[in-house]
């Protein structure tokens, strides 16, 4: 009995689906889209070059709190801005995947061949 779940569920994952059709499939529920956190976060982390951005922000937020005299508000400000911009950009990744792979046909070709995210067709 479990092969033939095990067949349900392969006849409905979808090897590669062009991305044209995923773009116009997607808005109407043609599809269900399962995006893996797990791979998502270090994904999403690279491509957009987050810790680059959150360290950048450290450091000058760092800076500015040296430089002015006796004022580390401004660079605390900064320092939170960095480290909650990392935080909120890793708790979003399976959304801003699933936004990349509808505007960008390479993206979808990456995050489906990788395992980052999985394309099923719509059942019902």
């Amino acid at each position: 009995m479990s092969a033939a779940v095990g067949n349900n569920d392969d006849a409905q994952t979808v090897p590669y689906i062009a991305h044209e059709e995923f773009v116009r499939g997607v808005p109407y529920g043609h599809f269900r889209v399962i995006v893996n956190p797990t791979l998502a976060r270090p994904y999403v982390v690279q491509r957009m070059r987050i810790n680059g951005l959150a360290i950048t922000s450290i450091l000058i937020g760092a800076v500015l709190a040296l430089s002015v005299s006796g004022q580390a508000l401004p660079g605390a400000a900064l320092v939170a801005l960095g480290i909650g911009a990392n935080r909120l950009v890793r708790h979003q990744a399976g959304k801003i995947v699933l936004h990349l792979a509808v505007k960008d046909p390479a993206v979808y070709a990456e995050v489906t061949s990788n395992g980052v995210m999985e394309v099923r067709r719509a059942v019902g």
